[in-house]
């Protein structure tokens, strides 16, 4: 157990154990997918995301500018936060990896197309799901694969839990 806070310098003494990082994961859809740009600026964008065999799968057109950064550079990484699940708020990880650009791989898009589709319309109908990786299906989309090299990981429950007189946002509050 964590000594009480006195103040929030370190917030590393607060982090997000593994089990809760495979729960996070698990529950969330979204993801921020981060690069570089040609000027060298990180640049990030909302993404949903497939977790499988250790690894993030993700998927874009050929057209989108974070496909030909990740060709020309391959050092990426990927956030995951809690909000918006029923885990509350205040859990992130954060991971520093790199990605490969699969394009043309049909044996591949035949399993994530529909993987994707069944994680993010799970309470939908298979009608709707076959529908959404019908639409994936596309000419010029390509499929990331992440894998982690590095982690960041937090969890505010364990921050406010060492901070007793100190009252968690609403939204944290699981």
């Amino acid at each position: 157990m964590n000594q009480e806070a006195t103040d929030y310098e370190d917030v590393t003494q607060y982090p997000l154990d593994p089990d809760r990082e495979k729960e996070l994961i698990k529950l969330q859809k979204e993801c921020t997918f981060m690069w570089a740009n040609k000027e060298g600026h990180p640049i990030g964008v909302i993404m949903s995301y497939l977790e499988f065999e250790g690894k993030l799968w993700l998927t874009a057109t050929k057209q989108r500018a974070r496909v030909s950064a990740i060709k020309r550079d391959v050092k990426s990484s990927i956030c995951v936060t809690s909000v918006g699940t029923e885990m509350g708020g205040g859990k992130t990880v954060t991971y520093k990896g790199l990605c490969v650009i699969h394009e043309d791989n049909q044996e591949l898009k035949d399993w994530f197309y529909p993987a994707l589709a069944e994680r993010l319309f799970e309470e939908e109908s298979q009608a709707k799901r076959d529908q959404f990786a019908q639409f994936l299906d596309s000419p010029s989309r390509v499929i990331f694969e992440f894998k982690s090299e590095k982690k960041i990981v937090y969890d505010g429950d364990k921050m406010w839990a060492a901070t007793p007189d100190a009252d968690a946002p609403e939204e944290w509050k699981s």
